[in-house]
């Protein structure tokens, strides 16, 4: 058994990865004229702008990819866009109930899914704040026939309620998920002129990716990961971040906080993962709970994890002047590819 995960890069070996299509292919894994899948949602800390960072640590080879913070899933469409996933080898999960119920919904029920946020942009038209806040109503109430424990609300997620969650990230503030201590869905209307509601093609693309690839898409705490990950596997993990002051905290796209214990044992999760020579890649803030953990902290670098200094571009902030550049950690036991 090796004892660490190999240098990480873009190639993977010939037949290792799969083209949503299932047809010919360029070397990016699309044919010629197709725009790989991007992530369908907008989410709080989403990963695409950190996206050419985290590059330089992926694995070159590995065998079953898990992302247990899935949000977006970032990472899990541009691993398909690289070829670098195969059949059967893909499993993302979350602890929101909606977004796994809409995930699922899309891979399994994409055309239902396309028809309701078609009729639902298009009733939009003629007075947009009513029909959002409308739209809301209609959400939580349909959302409170079937709240139960988050697997089973997952399990029994409809269409409709997939579209309409699309359509509330879309149009809502900032694309944001959150709900309050009833569980109600409650963020406020976005000011966007012409948001971008029922992006067809991409909606089309995504659910390939995740049919094709038999994607498991469920409702689990990310330390689950331990009781299915094996040796040679790559898990990514990007949990709700640890603020950086007393008012940068945004934890509450659940019910539930992801506050320092969780991180604490979080660190204790990915320490497994390593030792259990799986690729492990996690992001997370420069705050100071973040460091102590795994900037120097001897055994974390006792298993092989390492914390990289990244620069990134912060989105959630309600001034976009201070969207701008700062650092984050890429914290890993795969060493960088060399730029």
């Amino acid at each position: 058994m090796d004892s660490a995960p190999q240098r990480a890069g873009g190639d993977t070996a010939p037949g290792h990865g799969v083209t949503p299509s299932g047809s010919h292919a360029t070397e990016s894994g699309r044919r010629p004229g197709d725009r790989p899948a991007r992530p369908f949602l907008k989410w709080a800390g989403g990963k695409r702008q950190l996206l050419p960072e985290l590059r330089r640590f992926y694995p070159p080879r590995f065998e079953t990819y898990h992302e247990p913070f899935v949000g977006s899933g970032a990472v899990f469409f541009d691993l398909v866009g690289r070829r670098a996933v195969r059949r059967r080898r893909v499993r993302l999960t979350d602890v929101n109930p909606d977004l796994v119920g809409c995930w699922r919904q899309l891979r399994d029920n994409r055309e239902a899914v396309i028809d309701h946020l078609q009729e639902l942009a298009a009733e939009r038209v003629d007075a947009p704040e009513e029909h959002y806040y409308g739209v809301r109503e209609r959400f939580n109430g349909a959302r409170g026939g079937i709240l139960d424990d988050g697997r089973a609300q997952a399990e029994r997620y409809t269409a409709t309620l997939a579209a309409m969650l699309i359509y509330l990230n879309r149009t809502g503030f900032n694309g944001l998920f959150r709900v309050n201590s009833s569980g109600l869905f409650n963020v406020p209307r976005g000011r966007y002129r012409n948001p971008r509601i029922c992006d067809e093609h991409n909606l089309r693309r995504a659910s390939e990716a995740l049919s094709t690839l038999a994607a498991k898409v469920d409702y689990a705490k990310y330390d689950a990961v331990l009781d299915v990950a094996q040796p040679g596997d790559f898990v990514y993990l990007d949990p709700p971040y640890a603020p950086l002051s007393s008012t940068a905290s945004f934890t509450s796209y659940t019910a539930d906080r992801f506050d320092a214990g969780d991180q604490q044992h979080l660190q204790r999760v990915v320490i497994e993962l390593a030792e259990r020579h799986c690729h492990v890649v996690l992001s997370n803030s420069t705050a100071p709970e973040i460091r102590d953990l795994y900037d120097g902290n001897a055994e974390a670098e006792g298993a092989g994890v390492r914390a990289h200094r990244v620069a990134a571009r912060r989105a959630i902030n309600s001034k976009a002047a201070r969207r701008g550049p700062i650092e984050e950690y890429v914290i890993t036991n795969v060493a960088p590819e060399r730029a």
